[in-house]
C-alpha cells in the first residue's frame, strides 16, 4: 500500500518520500516509546525544504505534526481496540490502551481530510474514536499481471501462517470434502508447525499442501489455475487475497466474521460467505467442483465487481493529492 501510493504519486508528477521508523510491538513500553517519538516529529520543514503535504497511513506514524496533513488510515493499534481482551490483559497493556486511546481521540480528529482503506477500518475508527472517514480502496501490487486459466482441482489460500488468518479452517474443512479437490496453502509464519501437525493428525497429507514461500510468478499461476480461493481471516483490515482472486476471475469462500473481505464478496454472486463450520465450508468446496460452469460465472462476476468499485491508483491520487 505504501510503496504503491509512492509510485502512483511519482507517476502523477509529485515529489514524494516514504518516512518510516523502527517499531517494536513488545514489550508495551516500546510501543509507547515509538508513539512518543512520532509525537515529537515536526515535518513541516526539513533542511530548508518545505513539505507541502503529509499523508499518514498507520499507527504510530499518524501522530507526526504537520500543518497540511491527510489521513489514509491503514490501521490503528489493533491490540488495544477490537483485539483487546479485558480479562486477560496485563497491567502494562491496560495502561497502553488508555494512553493510545487518549492520543487517538486527540490527534485523529485534527486531520483536515480523513480516508480509510476499507469500510472495516473506517467503522472501527468511528466506533472507538467517534471520527468519520471516507472509504478509499486501492489495487493490489501488480494488478495487471493477474490472469485466468482453465482450473485444476485445488483451492488456493495464500497468506501469512498466523492465527488471525485462520488457515486451520481450510484444514478442518478438508476432512469432510467428498470430491477429489486438494488445498494448497502458501506462506510462512508462526502457525506452520501447528498446521503441519494438524495435517498429519487428520491424515490429510495427500489432500493439503503447505508449500511455504512462493515467487510472484508462482502466485499468479496458482491463482489462475485454481478452482477457487479460500480466504477466511478474522476481521481482516482489507484483504489483498480477495482482490487478487477477483482479478484472476476466481470465486472466493470466506466467513461472516472476515471483516474487509465482506466488502467485496457477495454471497452466491462471486463467492460464498459462510459460518466457521467445517461441514458448511466443505459443502461449498464440493459445490465448486461439481458445478464448474457456475464457479466460472462467479469468478467472472467478481472480476466485474472489482472494476465497478473504481479501484485504481488514479482515483487514490485524485483524492489524497487534491
Amino acid at each position: 500500500m505504501t510503496e504503491g501510493l509512492r509510485d502512483a504519486l511519482l507517476r502523477a508528477g509529485h515529489q514524494v518520500e516514504i518516512l518510516t521508523m523502527p517499531f517494536k510491538f513488545f514489550p508495551e513500553s516500546e510501543v509507547l516509546k515509538a508513539t512518543e517519538g512520532w509525537l515529537k516529529q515536526d515535518l513541516n520543514q526539513f533542511n530548508g525544504y518545505t513539505i507541502d503535504r503529509l499523508i499518514s497511513l498507520q499507527f504510530p506514524a499518524f501522530y507526526a505534526n504537520h500543518e497540511n496533513k491527510t489521513l489514509w488510515l491503514m490501521h490503528q493499534h489493533r491490540a488495544v481496540y477490537e483485539l483487546y481482551d479485558e480479562k486477560n490483559a496485563s497491567k502494562d497493556l491496560k495502561k497502553l490502551k488508555n494512553e493510545i486511546k487518549k492520543y487517538d481521540d486527540k490527534i485523529l480528529p485534527s486531520f483536515k481530510k480523513r480516508y480509510a482503506m476499507s469500510k472495516t477500518v473506517a467503522e472501527r475508527a468511528k466506533r472507538y474514536n467517534g471520527i468519520d472517514s471516507v472509504v478509499l480502496y486501492h489495487p493490489p501490487f501488480n494488478e495487471e499481471r493477474f490472469y485466468n486459466k482453465e482450473p485444476f482441482n485445488y483451492l488456493f489460500f495464500p497468506s501469512r501462517l498466523e492465527e488471525l488468518k485462520r488457515q486451520y479452517l481450510l484444514i478442518e474443512a478438508m476432512r469432510y470434502v467428498k470430491t477429489p479437490v486438494k488445498a494448497i496453502i502458501a506462506g510462512e509464519g508462526g502457525q506452520k508447525v501447528r498446521y503441519q501437525k494438524m495435517i498429519e493428525e487428520y491424515d490429510l497429507k495427500e489432500r493439503v499442501s503447505l508449500i511455504g514461500e512462493i515467487t510472484e510468478e508462482e502466485k499468479y499461476t496458482l491463482y489462475a489455475r485454481s478452482l477457487g480461493v479460500f480466504f477466511t481471516p478474522y476481521d481482516e483490515d482489507y484483504g489483498y487475497v480477495t482482490l487478487e482472486a477477483m482479478l484472476s476471475c476466481k470465486p472466493v469462500i470466506t466467513c461472516k466474521d472476515s471483516g474487509g473481505v465482506l466488502e467485496f464478496v457477495e454471497d452466491g454472486t462471486n463467492g460464498f460467505v459462510l459460518s466457521n463450520s467445517p461441514f458448511e465450508l466443505a459443502e461449498k468446496i464440493d459445490f465448486l467442483y461439481e458445478n464448474r460452469k457456475k464457479a466460472k460465472e462467479m469468478g467472472r462476476a467478481g472480476y466485474e465487481i472489482y472494476f465497478q468499485k473504481n479501484i485504481s491508483w488514479d482515483n487514490v491520487v485524485s483524492k489524497l493529492a487534491d
